[in-house]
């Protein structure tokens, strides 16, 4: 069954990790695919996600530099589905961590973490909406973060920005609601992408094993899990779905 036949999804962040997972299972779901991202080439070194859609699948995709810290990118990534028909479903995933010690944070990294991770959802969320209402309803799923539900001492401004999408989810669910325009957000937990590799080292290091000992799975997530709770959002399955948050980490969040 294909969940989001004859619809086109934009996700931002989308060539690489949880992005490029959920772009995947869009499209292997039947919806037509733009990819928005600052690079095309995506962080596992594979084929481009845009590409390997159109291989792997009878979706249509393309592929759009965008920085969501410029509106005016956003602005391309919700023009090119048009291509396909128009927007249907906004994903705003794009995100980043950053050296965060508290003690020493520049007013620039400051900046930087809030306008990809809060200013991006804001913005991205605003043009896509517009477009959602014109059309008559739509989807709109943001990416926050188990580190939205609750502090941590390594990356107090990622946290509070990813509690800021979620607080932000609910308010824009209230807002568009009543136009047919359901906005939901997904809380990761431990996943296993380059963020977690090469941006906040844990896979294959020391700390590994402490960090599956803390979850209750005892493992640690993969991209495609969290994109299935992102399909689950964009379809009609979560018709009467709105303003909630999924939690997606192994149970580590609420028994950890």
């Amino acid at each position: 069954m294909e969940l989001l036949a004859g619809k086109t999804g934009v996700v931002t962040g989308g060539s690489s990790g949880i992005g490029r997972a959920i772009a995947i299972a869009f499209a292997r779901h039947g919806a037509d695919v733009v990819v928005a991202d600052v690079q095309e080439e995506p962080r596992e070194g594979d084929v481009a996600t845009h590409e390997l859609v159109r291989t792997e699948t009878d979706a249509g995709s393309s592929f759009v530099r965008c920085d969501v810290t410029d509106n005016e990118d956003i602005e391309r990534a919700v023009d090119a589905a048009e291509e396909f028909g128009g927007i249907d479903v906004m994903v705003n995933n794009a995100g980043i961590l950053g050296d965060e010690s508290f003690p020493h944070t520049s007013e620039a990294t400051y900046r930087r973490i809030m306008d990809v991770n809060v200013k991006g959802v804001y913005f991205g969320s605003q043009i896509a909406g517009r477009r959602l209402v014109e059309r008559g309803g739509g989807a709109i799923v943001n990416m926050s973060s188990t580190a939205g539900l609750k502090g941590d001492a390594d990356h107090p401004i990622y946290n509070a920005s990813k509690a800021a999408v979620r607080i932000m989810t609910y308010s824009l669910a209230e807002e568009l609601g009543p136009d047919g325009v359901r906005v939901n957000a997904i809380h990761p937990g431990f996943i296993d992408t380059e963020m977690n590799v090469e941006d906040f080292p844990i896979l294959g290091t020391e700390r590994e094993e402490e960090a599956r000992l803390n979850i209750p799975v005892r493992r640690v997530g993969t991209p495609g899990e969290v994109a299935n709770a992102a399909l689950f959002l964009a379809s009609d399955l979560s018709s009467f779905v709105n303003a909630s948050s999924i939690v997606v980490d192994g149970g580590s969040t609420y028994t950890g």
